[in-house]
């Protein structure tokens, strides 16, 4: 009893804290904190992450205005599945009709919202509902799942990086997710494809694959960085998070090269030379799209959708922002748009189809080196794991 009076004084207090953590936008929407008909939710990162919940606060932004739609984000006191609740209970006394979720995160807290508020529409990004333990996986007709197919774009992260010419290649994930593996996994095979169609040697391209275990920027995940540019490294995929902050730092004092995650990050450090995103913001347009405009919610409520290359849901940055006459490209030694058109194509086409998924031993989920060159079929690629 105790306990139960723990949690709902704590969430009692939040909502009264979350107030001055909302911010409104727009016009058309209903009374109430905030007052906004579309809410997103921050995970436990802030608006202007550079990553989920900035892409995905982007495309609520883009939709909201252009039709003239009240809209609204909270971010929470703290990263817990009550908290999290918490803020959605704020949103729909607020009046939200919609809410964006981004992020894995925020499954359990969905999960039990789809049942209370049954007129209100979730998106959840990156994530399906399920109970905290695992034991139940249930996605109702108000909410719309959607997943990317990080395989893919990681896929055209290591495919540009060997057709670039490096050959000495870094994986720096954050915890062994499935959203991380599939990055990584990716990753891998677009190298060894690339290095097959260039015709290099067996063993060619040397890969380090290494999970932090976190999602930081901290001391031990520069250094981490910073021993693998030591080891002859030239480029390190970071897909983790803030880790691609302590990588770009480490990146930065050795001359070296950053591949960036989930958003275009060549804005935040000169050493990004491209980017494995998905698309955060095309998918909550689309998705609003059939709520307000084309009718079809069906199309994605009470279902995972997934957004790969054919309906624009993975990439590398084709055009820089606020510069329509630069070049996206410019940070590669000779590879080019034109190239990557041709490799994007393939995976529209799906004459090239990356695995995401692979069998792993070890619990935690991360692979072995032989895991990963058996289950992947490497051999221009020879992977070490640390």
């Amino acid at each position: 009893m105790k306990k139960v009076l723990a949690i709902a004084l704590a969430i009692s207090l939040l909502a009264v804290s979350l107030v001055g953590c909302t911010q409104d936008t727009g016009t058309g929407g209903s009374g109430g904190a905030g007052g906004a008909e579309i809410a997103l939710i921050t995970d436990k990162g802030n608006i202007d992450d550079k990553s989920f919940n900035q892409g995905s606060w982007e495309g609520v932004v883009e939709f909201a205005e252009r039709e003239n739609i009240s809209h609204n984000y909270i971010k929470p006191e703290d990263a817990s599945d009550d908290f999290y609740l918490a803020a959605i209970d704020l949103a729909v006394t607020g009046g939200a009709k919609v809410i964006v979720t981004p992020g894995f995160l925020f499954e359990v807290a969905v999960y039990q919202a789809q049942d209370k508020y049954p007129d209100v529409k979730f998106i959840l990004l990156d994530g399906a509902p399920r109970n905290a333990d695992y034991s139940d996986f249930k996605t109702n007709e108000n909410v719309a799942s959607v997943l990317y197919a990080e395989e893919e774009s990681g896929y055209l992260a290591g495919y540009a990086a060997v057709m670039d010419g490096m050959t000495n290649l870094g994986f720096m994930g954050g915890m062994a997710v499935p959203a991380v593996q599939a990055f990584g996994y990716g990753y891998l095979q677009g190298a060894e494809d690339a290095a097959t169609e260039l015709g290099l040697a067996d063993g060619s391209i040397k890969a380090i694959y290494h999970y932090t275990g976190d999602f930081d920027e901290n001391d031990t995940n520069k250094a981490t960085a910073r021993t693998m540019y030591q080891e002859g490294m030239e480029v390190i995929f970071a897909c983790g998070g803030s880790v691609g902050k302590s990588v770009m730092s480490a990146a930065a004092e050795a001359e070296a090269k950053v591949i960036g995650v989930d958003v275009d990050q060549r804005y935040d450090s000169e050493t990004v030379i491209t980017s494995a995103t998905k698309g955060l913001a095309e998918s909550v347009v689309q998705v609003l799209d059939s709520i307000y405009n084309t009718d079809s919610w069906d199309t994605f409520g009470g279902k995972t959708t997934y957004f790969n290359a054919e309906n624009n849901g993975v990439a590398l940055p084709t055009v820089v922002l606020d510069d329509a006459n630069a070049d996206a490209f410019d940070r590669f030694e000779s590879f080019t748009i034109e190239q990557y058109e041709e490799v994007y194509a393939s995976l529209v086409a799906g004459s090239v189809d990356p695995i995401r998924e692979i069998e792993v031993s070890d619990p935690s989920g991360a692979a072995t080196a032989e895991e990963l060159t058996d289950a992947l079929s490497l051999s221009k690629v020879s992977v070490i794991t640390r």
